[in-house]
C-alpha cells in the first residue's frame, strides 16, 4: 500500500501514543504529537501550557462551537478568537512537518490538515477492555486509581469536543477513519503489527 502519512486519533488509555511512537521507531520515521504544540509555541512565542489551556477552553465552550461552525459554514477566514488562531497555527505546523516527508501524526485533527494530500491513512485506536484501559492509565500516566476514570472521561471529552468543533465530525465515528483498532483485544503488539503491515 502506498502511503506517506498515518494520522492517529486515540482514546485516553488505549495505548495509542505508545503504539504511534513504537511504530515510528520501527519504520524509521518521525512521530509528531506534542511536537506540534512545540512548533506553534516556538513560532508564536506562547507556552505549550497556554496553548493547551486555549484548546480546552475552545473544546469546552458551546458558544465557541457555534461560532466556529457559523464561520466555517459562511466561509469566513477572518477568525478572531485566540482559540481559532491557534487551531489554524496547529494545522499550518502539521503541513510544515508533513513537508519533511513520511510521518505519523498524533491527534490535533491532523487528518483535516492533510485532507487534500494523497497517501494518508486515518486511524482510530480504542480500548474496549475497561480493566486494561484503567491499567494503562495507571502505568503510563501515574494517575491515582481513584482518579483514573475522572481523568479518562475528561481527556476523551476534550479530544472529542476539539475534533467536533474544528471538523464538524464526531471523533469516535468509524466512518471518519480508514482503520479502527481495539488495543484491548489486539494488544499493543497486535495493533503495531497491523499498522506495520500496511507497508507490505
Amino acid at each position: 500500500m502506498n502511503y506517506r502519512y498515518i494520522t492517529i486519533e486515540r482514546e485516553y488509555g488505549s495505548g495509542g501514543t505508545r503504539i504511534a511512537r513504537m511504530l515510528a521507531e520501527r519504520m524509521g520515521i518521525p512521530c509528531y504529537g506534542h511536537e506540534i504544540l512545540e512548533a506553534v509555541s516556538k513560532k508564536y512565542d506562547i507556552s505549550v501550557e497556554r496553548i493547551q489551556q486555549y484548546e480546552e477552553s475552545a473544546s469546552n465552550s458551546f458558544l465557541y462551537s457555534l461560532y466556529m461552525m457559523s464561520q466555517t459554514a459562511s466561509g469566513n477566514a477572518d477568525l478572531t478568537s485566540m482559540e481559532s488562531h491557534l487551531y489554524v497555527a496547529e494545522q499550518e505546523a502539521i503541513l510544515r512537518l508533513a513537508a519533511g516527508g513520511r510521518a505519523i501524526f498524533l491527534g490535533h485533527c491532523a487528518s483535516e490538515a492533510l485532507k487534500e494530500y494523497k497517501g494518508v491513512i486515518k486511524v482510530f485506536i480504542r480500548c474496549g477492555d475497561e480493566k486494561e484501559k484503567k491499567k494503562r492509565i495507571l502505568e503510563d500516566y501515574g494517575i491515582e486509581e481513584a482518579k483514573a476514570d475522572v481523568v479518562r472521561r475528561k481527556f476523551d471529552k476534550k479530544r472529542a469536543n476539539y475534533y467536533h468543533v474544528n471538523t464538524m465530525k464526531r471523533w469516535e465515528d468509524p466512518k471518519n477513519y480508514d482503520i479502527v483498532l481495539d488495543s484491548g483485544s489486539l494488544g499493543l503488539e497486535g495493533c503495531l503489527n497491523i499498522l506495520e503491515g500496511l507497508e507490505k
